[in-house]
């Protein structure tokens, strides 16, 4: 299957962390877009999950400027780049979650498309261990060494000579964390979240990006443009019981970035009436 916009072009991933193994074949698959990804592109200078770099954006503007520099770098037209955040899910705060973003810039057509997942299926995690024993436990509840460790002397630093990245065997983890304990009576271990440790998240941006081809075959009723894009939620959806307004969703504001189209979706989540333990006045 392709798409006309994009079919048999050529894009440009931005990435050094091998997400062209998920990302590329369901973009050839669904799209029929070409993917390379540029050799000499340094994604870390936007941020990095280990603090020694912090991310000057937030999620949707680091990830356009990593696609922007790979389009700038290469003399492509169409470019692709994902970011990831990590943290409590914004409904269920005890719970950590993934929130991957993936973004398609095209210049030449002047459109910038986004796909987007929330997923709770998240090793993300960190500790602080006292022994080689403690840190062994905590790698085997992570799912080491599938899924690959960072060390750091203290979670506060951001000297990138104390950060070691990417431990990936048990003998590499023995070694540091003994050489660690040496200097200091604890450490701090957390979970390496850059795709190419984290088979995890790496299943998160896969979801990412087939919802980033939904969302490009969500065309502007008004002139067939992909990217018939949700803005705005408003709520006031009425309670079934008093009829009263409630926080859920009532209307779906969708929007074309490229004729300036907009459209009101009633009731998008299928239900009409809210149930009246999500009424303020019905259940305060």
């Amino acid at each position: 299957m392709t798409y006309p916009l994009f079919a048999n072009r050529v894009a440009v991933l931005a990435t050094m962390h091998r997400k062209e193994t998920v990302i590329a074949p369901i973009l050839e698959r669904e799209l029929g877009i070409q993917l390379q990804v540029p050799p000499n592109l340094n994604t870390d200078q936007f941020g990095t999950f280990t603090r020694d770099r912090d991310r000057s954006g937030d999620q949707r503007s680091t990830a356009r400027l990593k696609a922007e520099s790979a389009l700038e770098l290469t003399g492509e037209r169409l470019a692709i780049a994902s970011e990831g955040s990590f943290g409590s899910h914004p409904g269920l705060p005890m719970i950590a979650c993934n929130c991957e973003l993936v973004v398609l810039v095209d210049s030449l057509h002047t459109l910038e498309i986004v796909g987007r997942v929330i997923s709770t299926k998240t090793n993300y995690s960190h500790t602080t261990v006292r022994s080689v024993e403690e840190a062994q436990i905590f790698a085997q509840r992570i799912g080491f060494p599938e899924h690959g460790l960072v060390m750091m002397p203290h979670s506060s630093t951001k000297n990138p000579d104390e950060i070691v990245k990417g431990i990936v065997c048990e003998a590499q983890l023995l070694t540091v964390v003994t050489d660690a304990l040496r200097r200091s009576p604890t450490l701090h271990l957390e979970t390496d979240m850059r795709a190419l440790y984290n088979p995890t998240r790496m299943n998160t941006i896969a979801q990412a990006t087939l919802n980033l081809v939904s969302a490009i075959q969500s065309t502007c009723p008004n002139c067939t443009y992909p990217g018939f894009e949700l803005v705005d939620r408003q709520p006031g959806l009425p309670c079934a019981l008093c009829h009263f307004p409630t926080a859920l969703t009532r209307v779906a504001i969708y929007h074309c970035q490229h004729c300036g189209f907009r459209q009101e979706h009633l009731f998008p989540d299928g239900i009409e009436v809210a149930d009246p333990a999500q009424c303020a006045y019905c259940n305060p």
